[in-house]
């Protein structure tokens, strides 16, 4: 065996000692050449710098401990004394252990040991020197020992520097990229700062895709510079606008930095046609048409693969972009370095730039847009690469973590579909650590799970993996490298703070140290996996565990002892997981686990039962039934019944061979899940029957295998002499349909039919043949049975039952359907109708069931003709309403939109929500929206209205029939709407409107009065369109409790004339109420501001109550008075007329607060202008009364008024000058005569008849008095003349007036008068106009008056 190796290791030369990548193998030679050389310095050098390092800082007063333990490289005597480094071997290449050769390595330890030793020696002499120095040798050694002291800091820096294990870090961002926006054809530049040893690897990406300034040359350019790393990105365009990242990597870690760049259209931002393109889309459909669709495809591992499909989007509108998605087996594709995704406009393609068999599967491409979307899906094939020897079996593939720790990672894979021709012994691990180009295999031997732990890693660093199978010609492939994992304690990791898009730091936060107690047992501690290699523990935390986080202990003991030792003795485990290594294997152990913290360690868990270590196969047994049928004339449908009893099912491998060989090959490389196989349907009836084909209807088969039914396939056979033939396929593709016309049949044959229902896992088994049909055209003329009857929405007293119209017709159109119903265990002759109408629906309400009683349902179709034959009955259904039942509800939210809501408790993975008006499947319906989210779906109504009125149904598949329905009709509709308006605009009711009042000093206050707002309502002020604020012009006040809003001005400008706008806010409810003042509005609001202001003014001091006015006594006195307050002793009060002082021998009175001023027998003389001063030092006031023209008048005519009161009564006499009226008065003893001489009157008479020949003209004139002269008006008929050419009227010289016809004709026959009148009277003159023809009176009549 010494010389030998593993048969699986010939010819493989990873497997010799070339298997160490050559770097490390050329660091390890040269280091133990130069080992030699260093260690004759080691001793010395070493301990120098150590002890004269620990000398300066114990002088500094610095603590050598640190506060948190650190690796150390230092290596110790017995006694605890320095005596040299230990030199870790450096795992990359050599060049990055130092910057420099060996022999400066060489001369730079010679130095700091010379140093050392002189500092070590230059102590030693001061510390025996007694003697006393001076001053100066003081100062001077006190120079030299600063001096020596930096030299030998400076050295150890420098060593520092020399070990790699205190240079190394990972990567920092000092600068971070910073986001830009930017115009079109600018360019930009991302630049960053990092920092990290050894130098990080820094990959620019835009959209998580590397990018390749090669690629499109003088578009991107990538600088690095002294720790500077900048990307440039020449003429920017629309396609710019992305996020991007920027990496940096070494062999310690990764991080990253994010920064966008968002680029604009200048044409956009100046263009009148923004807007326009901003609302583009608004209202517009679009029909997206999925066109030179990609078909099945076939790759081989290593090839590149694209395919693709063409896009047609109308209506075209430039620069919309559809959302394009790529899925396989259902899951969304992002870009990748194995995955690139292109759109050129109208062409949508996928590139797999490296194939592996992961990357097959059911490839799907999703176009969407506003208007929905469309899929094309197809399948992509990948076959195993040629392997390096012939024989060896296919690459591993899908490896990744299962579970990954501290010091371990458990890798898992799945098994290749081809193994050679020879069975797979097992597979090989091999790890690299990220940011390293070494791999580096992790187990001597291979192992034979799928699954294996990788242990010997360095905590916290990261690590990729692939695998490689083994048989006995030879190795595979490696699979695909595995995502990158973090060897981290796993309550690290979930502790670890997320992380920052734009730094993609791993954070690790520490809980604050609080006094805890000792926590308590852990439970449900139990062995989840157990191979020869390891054990893996799973267990959960205790109950009573504090505040703060526990560890845990791990104990093993050998069963048949209890003899327990500690698993992880140094450092306890923070996840509630934990795999065990270096177990005998054969042996049996049990385990249990103790919880810790700063308080102590707790009691153990129970332990686990007794485990053998030892391997276990669990391998499925083979699948059962496997049928295939044809597809098309390429490809055939396989199904298969699942393996039994099989524990974590990967999936199934498919192999076919041609028929007469036994070559297998794999049909697919990548494991599929399904296998399934459909229990066959029954029921099988005949709808429609005519002379050469049938139509047969059946009922989904009670189990359906876990996926949903995809099709149907019916087969028949003819029955000869009561013989079955053979079966013949009537359909080679599937029927989606539960109806099915079978064609080409033989007239009046005997036949039998069977069905399978296909899924996606395959095709079912065959239902039993079913009843024995003749084939002959029908011909009665009532129509066929209903089909298909289904029932949804059971409850405890009603269900609804749905059924399709009969294939068959009869006569004449089916117009009604019967309904029959009865308990499920009563006879035939129990049946009896629901209905006694015939309903047109093909679905109807049943009421009034007994709860907890089991029904059977038929229905009957109608036609003029007569009720035709029944369905088949319906499965029996019991009334209950079944537990978690829900109804739909009715929604309307904060933005006033509509919906239905339904909620079901019992999905399945497979369970879909169908929503149905007027229980018609609405799969994209125009005027709603539906969303499903978890549990939960909703149909959304877009503009609700009359058209949307009926009945609303949900139904959830793969459930017990959860369904439920809602009816909407016009007045629920109504109700709808109006809340919708009101949650849409919703208001803030106000108990008055915006008002403004006048206040004392003349301050304005505008104010409303809201009936309800809440604490957290808001007001705005507004003024002619602006917002106006607290200050010294506003004052505001809100009061929240009573809904009273306030502003306060204190006086009224010019400026302030216009509207002023109080605007509410509560939450989204809102509301405003406005006042407009202006003008004349506002010039009285002004005005009687100021007035308000300068009485408050005025009534500082003394000042009028009543303003100055008069009144006659009944002596026919004049008494001129006032009522005045506020006044003092020292207040004055003077009159004035005419601006002169009053004179004091006139009578002035002043008593009660009321000044008066007496006139007697008042005259002419006393009339003028009258005024009172108030004045003392607070202020003056005035009052002024004018008793002059029309005031004096009035004054005389109150004093008339009273002298009339005495007078005589009247008397009446006539004289020469005119009528008299006299009387005598008691006051003044007078007469008075009046004489009523200038009234208006007609002083000359008119005659009363005048008489005048036809032709000639007519012309009257009389005298006028009064004074004032009187105004003149000539009526004919009793209507007002006006003077024109025919009559001319004259008033001249106040006196006389003239009447004047011209030509003369038999119209101007009837009476005139003549009107005057003036303000003492009116007096009237009439007078008759008679025209005769000249045959009846001859000669010419002239009249004067």
């Amino acid at each position: 065996m010494s010389g030998s190796i593993p048969f699986y290791q010939k010819h493989h030369r990873h497997y010799d000692r070339g298997y160490r990548s050559r770097e490390t193998e050329s660091a390890i030679s040269q280091y133990q050449q130069s080992s030699n050389t260093y260690s004759s310095h080691s001793s010395k050098s070493t301990k120098g710098i150590r002890a004269a390092t620990y000398t300066a800082l114990d002088e500094g007063g610095l603590s050598p401990l640190p506060k948190r333990a650190k690796p150390t490289y230092l290596a110790m005597d017995k006694e605890n004394q320095i005596i040299g480094y230990v030199v870790p071997i450096f795992r990359g290449s050599h060049e990055f252990e130092s910057g420099l050769s060996d022999t400066e390595e060489a001369r730079a330890k010679e130095s700091a040991g010379y140093l050392a030793r002189r500092d070590l020696f230059a102590r030693g002499m001061e510390s025996e020197r007694v003697e006393h120095k001076s001053r100066r040798t003081v100062v001077r050694e006190s120079a030299e020992r600063i001096s020596l002291s930096k030299r030998i800091h400076e050295n150890e820096e420098y060593h520092k520097r020399l070990n790699e294990d205190s240079l190394m870090h990972t990567p920092e961002f000092v600068i971070k990229p910073r986001s830009h926006t930017v115009w079109e054809k600018q360019c930009v530049r991302l630049h960053c700062t990092i920092s990290g040893w050894p130098e990080p690897r820094v990959v620019w990406y835009k959209n998580n895709v590397s990018i390749d300034p090669m690629a499109k040359p003088g578009k991107y350019k990538v600088e690095s510079s002294y720790s500077v790393h900048a990307l440039e990105i020449n003429k920017c365009d629309f396609d710019d606008t992305a996020q991007y990242r920027v990496s940096a990597m070494n062999s310690k870690g990764e991080t990253s930095a994010f920064a966008s760049v968002v680029v604009k259209s200048r044409f956009e931002m100046n263009h009148p046609k923004l807007i326009l393109m901003r609302t583009l889309t608004y209202g517009v459909k679009f029909e997206t048409h999925i066109v030179e669709k990609f078909g099945v495809s076939f790759g081989l591992e290593g090839e590149t693969l694209s395919f693709g499909c063409s896009v047609i989007i109308y209506p075209s509108l430039q620069r919309f972009q559809p959302e394009i998605e790529w899925y396989r087996d259902d899951k969304l594709l992002v870009p990748s370095k194995w995955v690139q995704m292109h759109w050129s406009g109208d062409r949508a393609t996928l590139t797999l730039s490296h194939l592996n068999k992961e990357d097959e599967g059911l490839y799907t491409l999703r176009v969407i847009t506003k208007s929905g979307f469309e899929t094309h899906s197809a399948y992509v094939f990948v076959r195993d690469g040629d392997a390096e020897v012939a024989g060896a079996p296919g690459a591993p593939l899908d490896v990744h973590s299962l579970d990954a720790n501290k010091d371990y990672v458990i890798i898992s894979w799945k098994q290749p579909a081809v193994d050679g021709g020879s069975p797979i012994l097992g597979y090989f691990v091999d790890r690299c650590e990220v940011g390293m180009t070494h791999w580096a295999q992790c187990n001597d031997t291979p192992v034979k799970f799928a699954r294996f732990p990788v242990t010997g890693l360095v905590e916290g660093r990261s690590y990729v993996f692939r695998v490689r199978a083994v048989n006995k010609a030879g190795m595979s492939h490696p699979s695909r490298v595995s995502e990158p994992v973090d060897a981290m304690d796993p309550a690290d990791r979930t502790r670890k703070g997320t992380s920052a898009p734009w730094t993609g730091q791993i954070i690790v936060t520490e809980e604050e140290p609080v006094e805890g107690v000792v926590p308590g047992r852990p439970c449900d501690l139990s062995v989840i996996e157990a191979t020869k290699n390891y054990v893996v523990l799973s267990w959960k935390p205790p109950g009573d565990k504090g505040h703060e986080g526990v560890m845990y202990y791990v104990e093993k003991c050998v069963s048949g002892t209890d003899s327990w030792q500690r698993v992880n003795t140094e450092i306890p485990v923070k996840s509630p997981r934990f795999a065990l290594f270096d177990l005998a294997e054969g042996k049996s152990y049990r385990f249990r686990v103790r919880c810790c913290n700063s308080a102590g360690v707790g009691e153990p868990s129970e332990p686990t039962e007794a485990t053998t270590v030892g391997d276990k196969l669990d391998i499925p047994s083979a699948p059962g039934r496997v049928v295939p049928t044809r597809n098309t004339d390429t490809s055939v449908v396989v199904s298969w019944e699942a393996s039994r009893d099989v524990k974590e099912l990967v999936g199934y491998y498919i192999e076919s061979s041609i028929a007469g060989s036994n070559t297998w090959e794999p049909c697919n490389n990548k494991p599929v899940k399904g296998g399934g196989i459909l229990h066959g349907v029954y029921g099988i009836t005949v709808l429609e029957c005519v002379r050469d084909a049938m139509v047969l209807a059946w009922k989904q088969p009670t189990f359906i295998g876990g996926a949903d039914i995809t099709g149907y396939f019916v087969d028949y056979r003819e029955v000869i002499g009561g013989v079955p033939g053979k079966w013949h396929e009537a359909n080679i593709k599937s029927v989606s349909e539960r109806a099915y016309r079978v064609s080409e049949l033989k007239e009046n044959m005997l036949y039998q039919f069977q069905v399978r229902a296909a899924n996606m896992a395959g095709v079912g088994i065959p239902s039993l043949p079913s009843e024995t049909f003749k084939c002959e055209e029908w011909t009665i003329a009532v129509p066929g049975p209903p089909h298909d009857l289904q029932v949804q929405e059971v409850r405890k007293d009603s269900l609804v039952l749905l059924w399709k119209p009969p294939v068959y017709q009869g006569r004449d159109a089916v117009n009604g359907y019967y309904i029959d119903i009865k308990e499920a265990d009563a006879d035939f002759e129990m049946w009896r109708g629901v209905n006694e109408k015939a309903t047109d629906k093909t679905f109807k309400k049943i009421k009034d069931l007994k709860e907890g009683e089991s029904y059977v349902f038929r229905v009957r179709a109608q036609n003029k003709a007569g009720v035709g034959k029944a369905s088949d009955p319906t499965e029996p259904v019991e009334a209950v309403t079944k537990p978690g039942t829900a109804e739909i509800v009715v929604n309307v939210d904060d933005d006033g939109v509509i919906s239905l809501n339904f909620e079901c408790s019992n999905l399945t993975a497979d369970s879909k929500f169908v929503w149905s008006k007027n229980y018609m499947e609405m799969t994209e319906p125009e005027r709603m929206t539906l969303e499903t989210k978890g549990n939960k779906s909703k149909a959304i109504f877009k503009t609700p209205s009359e058209e949307d009125l009926g009945i609303y149904s949900c139904f959830v598949t793969h459930t017990d029939g959860a369904s439920a329905s809602y009816t909407l009709s016009e007045e629920t509709l109504k109700e709808l709407l109006k809340i919708s308006h009101d949650h849409k605009f919703p208001i803030i009711p106000l108990k008055t409107e915006l008002a403004v009042e006048l206040l004392e000093k003349g301050r304005v206050r505008f104010w409303l009065q809201a009936e309800k707002i809440s604490a957290n309502g808001k007001v705005e002020y507004v003024f002619n369109d602006n917002v106006v604020h607290q200050g010294e012009k506003y004052k505001m006040n809100f009061d929240k409790n009573t809904g009273t809003i306030e502003m306060f001005m204190e006086s009224l400008g010019k400026e302030d004339e216009g509207t002023f706008t109080f605007q509410l806010q509560d939450g989204k409810a809102t509301n405003q109420s406005s006042l407009v003042l202006i003008g004349d509005v506002f010039k009285q609001l002004q005005k009687e501001s100021e007035f308000q202001k300068k009485e408050w003014i005025r009534k500082q001091g003394p000042h009028f109550v009543e303003y100055l006015g008069y009144e006659v006594t009944p002596e026919c006195c004049v008494r001129l008075k006032c009522k005045v307050a506020n006044m003092k002793k020292d207040s004055v009060a003077l009159w004035y007329k005419d601006g002169r002082e009053i004179k004091v021998n006139e009578k002035l009175d002043f008593s009660e607060g009321v000044l008066t001023l007496e006139i007697a027998q008042i005259s002419k003389k006393d009339a003028g202008i009258y005024e009172v001063v108030l004045k003392d030092d607070r202020g003056k006031d005035t009052s002024t009364l004018n008793l002059t023209d029309q005031g004096f008048k009035d004054l005389m005519n109150q004093v008339f008024s009273v002298i009339a009161n005495s007078s005589t009564p009247l008397k009446i006499q006539s004289t020469e000058e005119g009528i008299r009226l006299y009387t005598f008065v008691m006051y003044w003893k007078c007469l008075i005569v009046m004489f009523f001489t200038d009234r208006a009157r007609v002083a000359g008479g008119l005659p009363d008849v005048v008489t005048i020949q036809e032709g000639k003209s007519l012309n009257l004139t009389c005298n006028i008095w009064g004074d004032p002269v009187p105004e003149v008006t000539w009526l004919k008929n009793e209507r007002e003349m006006v003077s024109n050419d025919h009559y001319i009227l004259k008033f001249e010289s106040g006196k006389f007036a003239s009447f004047t016809i011209t030509s003369v004709s038999t119209s101007d026959s009837g009476k005139y008068s003549i009107l005057v009148k003036n303000k003492y009277g009116t007096e009237s003159g009439d007078f008759t106009v008679s025209v005769f023809i000249p045959d009846e009176e001859p000669g010419r009549v002239r009249t004067w008056c």
